[in-house]
């Protein structure tokens, strides 16, 4: 009970902090095949206060309003800075609610184009033959599908906006991107040191000069130690479910150099005095030793922040799940029961529901059936088997011990419950559930 207790009252604390007027570094995890210098990953700066007319021009938030994602990528149409909404720049939706609980490449490039349709022709208009363009317009919504990112909060003042608002507006929006000198992490830090001057700076040691995102998180987190009468929080984002290929950790640039097989043994076979040295500034500099998830709590976009799902829980959690997929799946002991839906996932198309929520449409039997794909319809469907098994494949894939520390109770309890409203709704009994769908159309799970 006392456990109980704590746990509300962090909770509470946790969302008044955030509602209150701030600025959050984002530190994004890098994605994809990238080499030292890019597996650094990306910086953003999310202003609570500050909204938008248009993804180039800046207001201050009416009530109720969340604020915006100001950030730099190269090759946006000229721009050096645009604003998106927060929950659409994490998920490409305007409702949290309309979130899917396990992505797909074609279901979020779906999504993203929709929402670019919409709100961004501006600055990505289709292309010549009507459509989706090229381009790095993709990196400014939907982030949370690619990669994990970690946020580092700082309370503002309404006064602060207002003047970023003017000084952002009233400067010339062109693109000054260059990856060493003058990148998305230069433009992090100016932002940040906008509110709190020489707060931020590049490491000439650990990062040879470049500024970037782990850099700046850790000043950030230095900062808040000499003051800590200034609110401060530290949170996560988590990477959605899906097959999309997982993030992996951000480092800085020595710290890149020396944890990359491909380029630091070539070196120290060509000259170990200089992998020694790059050893040294590793070592001495502690690259290693910041966590950016530690004491982090969970951003959950519509419910504030939440406490990470505790150890016990998760191994709580993943227990009954174990037994319950052990009796749908008793050959495979539905070990993989995220895989197999991938690939029956593949085999669907994506498309909308009258309220523009995400369905898929899934061929079973040789006919379609309908299955919406967030907490807000996923019961909707003509099929529980198959919303049960997305809900398995959702809890199975957030439950793993390398995600659920950026997963919250509340999070997991929702889908559990959703899980167990689709087995009390289904026409057959737990033990025979639907495993033919996912051997036949999915694969047989492995």
């Amino acid at each position: 009970m006392r456990r109980a207790l704590l746990g509300l009252a962090i909770f509470v604390l946790a969302s008044v902090c955030f509602a209150a007027a701030s600025a959050t570094l984002l530190l994004e995890e890098p994605y994809g095949k990238l080499g030292f210098f890019t597996a650094t990953g990306h910086a953003a700066v999310y202003v609570s206060g500050v909204c938008a007319d248009s993804p180039v021009i800046l207001r201050l938030c009416a009530p109720g309003e969340m604020g915006v994602v100001i950030s730099r990528y190269d090759g946006v149409d000229g721009f050096d800075w645009v604003a998106i909404p927060l929950v659409p720049y994490l998920y490409a939706v305007e409702r949290p609610e309309d979130v899917p609980l396990f992505a797909d490449a074609k279901m979020v490039a779906l999504l993203r184009d929709r929402y670019r349709r919409e709100y961004l022709e501006n600055i990505a208009p289709d292309s010549n033959d009507g459509q989706t363009p090229s381009g790095n317009w993709y990196e400014l919504i939907g982030s949370s599908y690619d990669r994990t990112m970690y946020g580092f909060e700082i309370a503002t003042t309404p006064e602060q906006d207002a003047a970023l608002v003017r000084k952002l507006n009233s400067s010339p929006n062109e693109s000054h991107f260059r990856m060493v000198s003058n990148n998305c992490a230069d433009f992090a830090k100016d932002i940040m040191n906008f509110y709190y001057p020489k707060t931020l700076h590049r490491s000439i040691v650990a990062d040879v000069g470049i500024t970037t995102p782990k850099q700046m998180a850790k000043m950030l987190t230095r900062f808040n130690r000499r003051h800590p009468e200034i609110q401060y929080s530290r949170l996560v984002i988590a990477q959605v479910p899906g097959s999309m290929p997982r993030s992996f950790a951000v480092h800085g640039v020595v710290e890149s150099f020396f944890k990359s097989k491909k380029y630091f043994v070539p070196s120290a076979v060509v000259s170990p005095i200089f992998a020694g040295c790059v050893f040294a500034v590793y070592v001495g500099t502690g690259a290693g030793r910041f966590d950016p998830g530690r004491d982090a709590m969970v951003l959950q976009p519509g419910s504030g922040l939440e406490p990470p799902l505790a150890r016990e829980d998760r191994r709580s959690y993943q227990h009954q799940l174990k037994n319950m997929l052990a009796e749908s799946y008793p050959v495979t002991s539905g070990k993989n029961v995220d895989k197999a839906w991938s690939r029956l996932q593949a085999r669907s198309k994506t498309d909308f529901d009258d309220e523009g929520r995400p369905v898929l449409q899934v061929p079973v039997d040789g006919r379609v059936m309908r299955l919406g794909v967030s907490a807000d319809n996923v019961l909707a469907g003509a099929s529980p088997q198959l919303a049960r098994e997305l809900l398995e494949a959702r809890l199975q894939s957030e439950l793993r011990g390398n995600a659920a520390h950026s997963v919250s109770e509340r999070e997991v309890a929702r889908n559990w419950k959703l899980l167990q409203q689709t087995v009390s709704g289904a026409d057959s009994p737990l033990t025979a559930r639907s495993a033919p769908h996912l051997e036949t159309l999915g694969g047989n799970l492995r």
